[in-house]
């Protein structure tokens, strides 16, 4: 039996201007700048991307009027999320397409915020000592997992029998599906709702684990 009412595919934004710049860009008023979106490269990525989702699509014999996209505020992803639209023509401004804010891009703290890309490596050694812990002044594996489960839940609660799409950012979906494999493996009878079991797998000997589930910018996953 399923833990969810819907099908989940991520998809992580295209490859944006701050990635070509090699910036770490994590904050919401930097974020939502509107010369912070795709890069040209981006877009073609998504374009990709959206094409690959069509295909999964009639592969699960799965129609437009189910489908669903929900998306991160920040320019990228709402660019992302625009572009799928438009190559699988679905009105962006309907109610099929949802930006919902805890899916957003992790905030690294203000230490981190414009600085080089090759400061994530810092922020990994933090998290995989302890996930419980954030970088200073910024957000922890534990807190962005804690959003992401709200996310799920107004997902879950707005949408039943759909085929959702999510696109958001390299740290929040490896958090997310990290939660949502534990969620699906857990055994627990006490936790039978979805809220519960992400609640009870949000544990550090899990949420440490985030890395392995990585994706590439513009790359699409089937979740659960």
């Amino acid at each position: 039996m399923s833990i969810v009412k819907n099908r989940y595919w991520v998809l992580r934004h295209g490859k944006s201007i701050p990635n070509e710049r090699g910036l770490i860009v994590s904050s919401m008023e930097n974020g939502t700048r509107p010369d912070f979106q795709l890069a040209s490269d981006g877009i073609d990525q998504a374009q990709l991307a959206a094409k690959l989702f069509q295909k999964e699509l009639e592969a699960n014999n799965i129609p437009l009027a189910n489908v669903r996209i929900c998306y991160s505020p920040f320019s990228r992803t709402s660019h992302t999320a625009k572009v799928v639209a438009t190559v699988l023509n679905l009105p962006f401004d309907a109610p099929q397409c949802k930006v919902i804010q805890d899916l957003r891009e992790r905030y690294f703290g203000p230490s981190f915020e414009l600085l080089s890309h090759d400061k994530y490596e810092e922020i990994w050694d933090i998290d995989e000592k302890d996930p419980l812990v954030g970088p200073e002044g910024g957000e922890s594996v534990k807190d962005v997992a804690c959003r992401l489960a709200r996310a799920m839940a107004t997902m879950e609660s707005e949408f039943e029998g759909c085929a959702i799409l999510v696109v958001s950012h390299g740290d929040p979906l490896q958090i997310l599906q990290t939660i949502l494999h534990a969620a699906n493996q857990h055994k627990e009878p006490t936790h039978n709702d979805l809220a519960s079991i992400l609640k009870a797998v949000q544990v550090a000997p899990v949420l440490s684990q985030h890395r392995k589930n990585a994706l590439l910018t513009g790359e699409l996953r089937g979740v659960i």
